[in-house]
């Protein structure tokens, strides 16, 4: 089983350490290309006018800073990317905690670095799938081929996927399981999709598949293991279905 994580639009910034490493990131030799594309065209963002660069990277006004802090990401301090990305689902799953054996099974979406894993250092950064660099266009389209390259995808692999849509058009495998999680309100047996709980739920359930004793092989597997770990969920196709019920 690999999960996979989006990554979060809070990050807490490593205020000491050693710079990046891109050649110590996950996947270096498939993916070293296409990251080291995006920190040259966010170095030249940091050269156009403050309206352009807000345009590009789908910022606020109010987020100004955030280009200067993307301009100079080669040389900004980086820590292990579980300690970086926060928010809600991350709030929930406590990845810190678990063992290293639980995290090895992890890979967390990145528009800037395609994956990660929880241990690869990396700086504080603002870069998410909505930004439309010049000579990059979009995140998703910039890593589809790398990523179809890098990422295992074998018959009999299940991937368990905790990414929202804009992670999932960069890569989804073409043999492989795809096991989507999503959250789903029931109150007056009216069942409606959530939002404002979705990411815990997510968090609250990658906890639970990566404490397990057992290492779930199946939809039905995870499915079962969900259960046992006191969450109502149905598997319709390949959709695990987290119900909570108010």
């Amino acid at each position: 089983m690999l999960i996979l994580l989006p990554p979060s639009e809070g990050k807490a910034a490593p205020v000491e350490g050693e710079p990046l490493d891109l050649g110590s990131l996950a996947y270096a030799a498939e993916l070293g290309e296409r990251r080291v594309g995006l920190l040259d065209a966010l170095e030249r963002v940091g050269g156009i006018s403050p309206s352009r660069a807000i345009k590009q990277l789908d910022i606020s006004k109010g987020q100004v800073g955030e280009i200067a802090i993307d301009a100079a990401l080669r040389s900004a301090p980086a820590a292990p990317a579980a300690t970086v990305y926060s928010g809600v689902l991350y709030d929930h799953l406590r990845l810190t905690e678990l063992p290293a054996r639980a995290r090895k099974r992890v890979l967390i979406a990145s528009a800037l670095w395609g994956v990660v894993r929880p241990e690869d250092r990396i700086p504080y950064y603002r870069f998410s799938a909505k930004a439309r660099l010049a000579r990059v266009g979009a995140p998703a389209a910039w890593w589809r081929e790398a990523l179809a390259t890098a990422l295992p995808d074998e018959p009999g692999d299940l991937i368990v996927d905790m990414r929202s849509g804009a992670y999932v058009a960069a890569w989804k495998p073409k043999r492989a399981t795809l096991l989507a999680v999503r959250a789903f309100g029931e109150s007056g047996g009216v069942r409606k999709p959530i939002s404002h709980m979705a990411k815990a739920v997510r968090g609250d359930v990658t906890r639970a598949l990566l404490r397990a004793k057992a290492v779930p092989e199946s939809p039905e597997g995870a499915a079962a293991l969900a259960r046992e770990a006191g969450f109502e969920v149905e598997l319709n196709g390949l959709n695990l279905d987290v119900i909570v019920r108010g």
